[in-house]
């Protein structure tokens, strides 16, 4: 059973941030110091469990262009089994039950591998393909959301 729940204490704080040094630092050899930045105390963070056993993570936050959503991580252990889904469904809902007025723009950065999971959802590719810590990605948003320019 998948289970994903908003946290914010900071013990499961370190489970999530061990995930992602796990994926992204170990995995995909992007700097630590590029890992972590300043949005961690602002941002809505969500912890994902298999069985119990925490394996993925991810987060949103209002930028000056909308509502971004970025760190989508899942343990290699656990990839194919719907962790990805059930965490994108999870943000989705969170947002979309945060946001009392409507919502300018949803919008993420996908890794090229990542874009088939964020297309079930509805979000659709704009723009060139770009270069963020060494990996390809394309902006992506959520049709009748509009991104500036």
């Amino acid at each position: 059973m998948i289970q994903v729940i908003q946290v914010n204490r900071p013990a499961e704080l370190q489970q999530i941030f061990a995930i992602r040094e796990e994926v992204f630092v170990k995995e995909q050899n992007v700097r630590k110091e590029d890992e972590y930045d300043e949005f961690e105390p602002t941002s809505r963070h969500f912890l994902a469990l298999h069985d119990g056993t925490p394996c993925g993570t991810a987060r949103w936050r209002t930028t000056s262009k909308g509502i971004k959503l970025e760190r989508f991580a899942v343990l290699a252990a656990f990839r194919g089994k719907g962790v990805g889904q059930a965490l994108v469904q999870a943000v989705l809902d969170d947002v979309f039950s945060q946001q009392p007025e409507p919502i300018e723009s949803v919008y993420l950065n996908a890794q090229v591998t990542a874009m088939p999971l964020y297309a079930k959802f509805g979000f659709k590719p704009v723009g060139p393909m770009f270069e963020e810590c060494g990996i390809q990605h394309y902006k992506m948003v959520l049709p009748g959301s509009s991104f500036p320019s």
